[in-house]
């Protein structure tokens, strides 16, 4: 069956019980765990090769006018491209996903928190998009098919 047939094939009983719509549910989760990873991967990436002296030094200047203790922001902006870099890739790669997923998860309500005291409300609804992404992910765990998660628990057991 060619693309264009098979894009427009109704969808069976046998699909539904099983093969085509399974199959499809596993590529959207992997599409989208994917999207998410490069995204939050290349946050960190980005700030990591750019100096995160630099990024730290940036937040450090924009969160001034907040209660926030400045050893604390400065701490948080050293600390942030290197944990972004790394759940990124986690998820990215699909390994630990659920470990990587809820970490990111917890990441962005802190992030939230951030936003909303410099009262940032376009960057806080941005995040909400991400709050979204992630519950998607960690609830739709079971269609992790295509992932490093998946290939190591196949080889070990």
């Amino acid at each position: 069956m060619n693309y264009k047939a098979q894009a427009t094939a109704p969808v069976s009983a046998a699909d539904l019980s099983g093969g085509r719509l399974r199959s499809d549910y596993s590529l959207g989760y992997a599409l989208l765990r994917a999207m998410l990873g490069v995204n939050i991967a290349m946050h960190g990436i980005s700030r990591i090769l750019a100096g995160v002296g630099t990024f730290a030094t940036g937040l450090e200047k924009e969160f001034a006018a907040t209660p926030l203790p400045h050893f604390a922001v400065s701490a948080f902006g050293h600390a942030l491209p290197w944990a972004e870099a790394s759940i990124g890739l986690l998820i990215l790669t699909g390994l630990a996903t659920r470990f990587a997923l809820v970490a990111g998860a917890l990441l962005m309500i802190v992030l939230t928190f951030g936003s909303t005291l410099h009262q940032d409300w376009q960057i806080a609804g941005l995040q909400l998009i991400y709050a979204i992404a992630y519950a998607l992910l960690i609830a739709f765990q079971r269609h992790n098919s295509f992932s490093l998660d998946r290939r190591l628990s196949k080889t070990q057991g």
